[in-house]
């Protein structure tokens, strides 16, 4: 299985412009630049598109780690928070953080955060990024 998105760049790093699009079309020629990656302007940005990938699969993870311990989730909410920081003359996307809020009927505390920890490090998207990934998991009644 292949995936694939596609960027296109114009201009100076400052006063350029770019586009994203993802080849499942669900979204196609989506602004960027520095303004949305920088300064919070309007448009998406490689970072955010990272956290919603790292989020998602996680969640998955997670809902297959559960079936496997005989689990099924009512519900599982992940936020993954992307850090971008200068390092050195660069940037790196140095911590992702993921907070997670599950109910799952019948889970105890112990099975839960084992389930979680597991997904945490078995996601592929958690596996393919080097930086420090952590998480915070409550258990909803």
């Amino acid at each position: 299985m292949k995936r694939s998105a596609s960027a296109a760049w114009n201009g100076g790093l400052k006063d350029g412009q770019g586009r994203l699009s993802v080849s499942s079309g669900l979204f196609t020629e989506a602004p960027y630049g520095f303004g949305t990656r920088f300064e919070n302007g309007p448009g998406t940005n490689p970072e955010e598109l990272i956290a919603a990938a790292h989020a998602g699969c996680f969640s998955m993870a997670l809902s297959a780690q559960l079936g496997a311990a005989g689990l099924t989730a009512r519900s599982i909410r992940t936020t993954a928070t992307v850090s971008l920081e200068k390092v050195g003359d660069g940037f790196a996307i140095t911590a992702v953080h993921l907070d997670l809020v599950a109910a799952i009927p019948g889970a105890d505390r112990a099975a839960f955060e084992a389930a979680a920890q597991r997904a945490k490090e078995g996601c592929p998207v958690s596996k393919v990024l080097n930086a420090t990934i952590t998480l915070d998991a409550r258990l909803e009644a």
